[in-house]
């Protein structure tokens, strides 16, 4: 936290020292950002993240000796770590390209299976962009790109439509061609605080031990037609490796008792995700939708993960893996202008695995069926002030999942309504 809070006051020393040189060219860094405060209330306990303040689903039934929800019980809470630093970065050309960057932190903190430190101050956003006519090169740690800037759900909650849409921000080397109206994007990514789930819980070394980043590649075609009227309609696809573990293991009773043996072994689960998203912008009104189809997605807060498949060697307890599929579409439509008022629907589908597998998830959700919301909100903006009112209804049907995964038996239905205020002043 220390460092970077230091990392700001460098850098914002470097546009006093650039201005006091007039006759060189102007580049340093501009700040700007914002404090927000969330008042929510939930009707009953919920998966979430950070105090609540990341809101997933509903939790299932946790029923008493009298048959009474444990989970039942409503709360609520005040936070203000979503209030956010950004830096944005101009500097001379390098290579014929205009260079620029962008760092943003925020309070959110960091969270893993050792520590957690809400209020702590936590980098967002660290990219370089080159930028020549028709190419940009983005090196950093930045959204997804299965996360679209140009189309998401810009619901008041936190969660920014998770976990119907893909959410999370990763280090990555992106490169977007632009060809008339047409961008072409790849990019090669690593993991980082979004991370995969395996045996040792939550970590990007799945990923690394692969030796083969995220593959990404969209295809966005767009279009305007004055300053207020746009399209535009965009498909993209994720190809990712996982290696769970690098050995397996072995309980044998020696001469000396009990002991373990291990084996070498960096068996790996390969799966894949395609998207298509469109987004209309009017004078009155915008129109937004997105749809995912895809597996092992627990890195991107959404449903899903991998499964224990078969043993491919009984004798070095070696196994196979395969994804749980997962399919997921959002849509919202909402106003323009100072007075503001929109409404998010999302649906996620657990489809399981393509074959019958042994029953041991890596996954997130591994016995929930389906997921919907339902989130009308209001937003008033007046010079840099705003106060903004959402109410989210989620509901998820639990229930027990068949061999291959997918949840067909002893439905259980919860739903929460989370009642969301939230003021905002930028700058």
């Amino acid at each position: 936290m220390k460092n970077l809070l230091l990392t700001f006051l460098v850098l914002g020393s470097m546009v006093l020292h650039a201005q006091e040189k007039k006759d060189e060219p102007k580049f340093g860094i501009s700040f700007s950002g914002f404090l927000k405060t969330d008042f929510f209330y939930d009707s009953r306990q919920t998966v979430n993240i950070r105090e609540g303040h990341f809101l997933l689903y509903p939790e299932n039934e946790k029923p008493d000796l009298n048959g009474k929800d444990i989970n039942g019980k409503d709360r609520f809470g005040i936070l203000s770590i979503q209030s956010r630093l950004t830096g944005k970065i101009t500097g001379p050309d390098v290579f014929k390209a205009k260079t620029s960057g962008l760092l943003e932190a925020d309070f959110f903190g960091n969270e893993n299976g050792n520590f957690s430190d809400v209020n702590g101050f936590r980098l967002r956003h660290a990219a370089i962009k080159l930028n020549w006519q028709n190419t940009e090169l983005l090196v950093g740690q930045y959204w997804h790109p299965l996360f679209v800037t140009d189309c998401f759900p810009d619901v008041v909650s936190f969660n920014t439509g998770a976990p119907f849409q893909a959410f999370g921000r990763h280090p990555q080397i992106r490169l977007t061609q632009k060809v008339d109206r047409l961008k072409i994007i790849f990019a090669l990514a690593e993991q980082r605080d979004f991370t995969s789930t395996g045996p040792d819980g939550g970590s990007n070394k799945y990923l690394s031990n692969a030796v083969v980043p995220d593959l990404n590649l969209h295809l966005q075609y767009s279009t305007s037609w004055d300053e207020k009227k746009e399209f535009l309609l965009g498909v993209g696809g994720e190809y990712k490796t996982l290696v769970p573990r690098l050995s397996s293991q072995i309980d044998k009773n020696l001469k000396d008792g009990a002991d373990s043996i291990y084996y070498a072994g960096d068996r790996k689960v390969s799966t894949y995700a395609l998207t298509v998203y469109s987004k209309l912008k009017l004078k009155p009104v915008t129109i937004r939708a997105y749809g995912l189809y895809g597996s092992n997605l627990f890195d991107l807060a959404m449903l899903g993960g991998y499964a224990v498949s078969s043993i491919a060697d009984a004798a070095q307890n070696q196994l196979e893996y395969a994804g749980t599929r997962n399919f997921s579409l959002w849509g919202e439509i909402a106003t323009n202008g100072k007075i503001q008022a929109g409404l998010f629907g999302g649906y996620t589908k657990n489809l399981g695995t393509a074959d019958p597998n042994l029953g041991t998830y890596y996954s997130r959700g591994p016995n929930i069926n389906y997921v919907f919301r339902l989130s009308p909100r209001f937003v008033y903006n007046i010079e840099k002030f705003r106060i903004a009112s959402e109410f989210e209804y989620t509901a998820a049907q639990y229930g027990k999942a068949n061999v291959s995964g997918e949840v067909d038996a002893n439905h259980v239905n919860v739903s929460n309504l989370r009642v969301l205020v939230a003021f905002y002043y930028f700058f």
